[in-house]
């Protein structure tokens, strides 16, 4: 086959394609649930439809967070400071919080659930952690192991934070980031693996069809257009759901 045929995909149409995806899915979530719900009993058409509907825009959504979780590992591996890319995670995980909470847990504020920046911030930091030791020349085997044990430290220590932390998709969100880096240096190797880590997730798997045409190009830039994308499109459906819902709690 000739490879000039096959499909092309750049960084920028992939962050594309997951912010559809995650948008459809917090639609479903945070607006068509409730509104199923709010349907009066005579509205069966209508009811039917959505109950066809939601699990459809639920499943399309799982394939967003796989594609974020590889564009981090790219984005990590690409980094000119890895400190500052962590710290720009952590300032919209703040950002996104409320936002988050608001649409998805129809309250201003809940310790139960948090956003998936944190997730991504923690598979960021466990890959700073791991990138580290692998930096380091060990000058005998016993100094070999010993990085090699603080490597597996540093990634169930990720595991761990995520679990109890409660963010979005929790440990085997992390547990997928720390595949896609293990397995870096192929690709078909780290889409196939990384298809097997997610498919506990339905749908989810089917990530990895784009991620397998990544050209490795960057694209067009809109960085801070998909930084702000999460939280105002979670403000937005936030205040959709509470118009058809008219219950909040702070």
């Amino acid at each position: 086959m000739n490879s000039s045929k096959l499909p092309s995909i750049s960084g920028s149409t992939l962050k594309i394609i997951a912010i559809i995806s995650m948008l459809i899915d917090h639609t479903g979530a945070a607006v068509i649930r409730p509104l199923r719900s709010a349907l009066p009993p005579d509205a069966f058409a209508l009811q039917q439809f959505l109950n066809t509907l939601y699990p459809l825009m639920r499943g399309i959504g799982r394939l967003a967070f796989p594609i974020f979780c590889f564009l981090l590992v790219e984005g990590f591996l690409h980094t000119r400071s890895a400190a500052r890319y962590a710290g720009r995670l952590f300032l919209f995980a703040l950002i996104s919080e409320l936002p988050f909470d608001f649409a998805l847990a129809n309250r201003l504020f809940s310790n139960h659930h948090q956003n998936v920046y944190f997730t991504l911030l923690i598979g960021l930091l466990v890959m700073m952690g791991i990138s580290f030791f692998e930096q380091k020349t060990a000058q005998n085997a016993f100094q070999y192991w010993g990085y090699v044990l603080l490597e597996a430290l540093v990634a169930a220590g990720g595991l761990l934070l995520a679990k109890y932390m409660y963010t979005d998709y929790g440990f085997k969100g992390v547990l997928l980031i720390e595949v896609l880096y293990f397995l870096r240096s192929d690709r078909r190797i780290q889409a196939v693996l990384g298809a097997v880590t997610i498919s506990w997730e339905t749908w989810a798997p089917l990530a990895f069809v784009p991620i397998w045409f990544y050209n490795g190009q960057r694209g067009r830039q809109m960085k801070y257009f998909f930084y702000w994308f999460y939280p105002a499109h979670l403000i937005l459906l936030g205040f959709i759901k509470l118009a058809i819902t008219g219950n909040f709690q702070i």
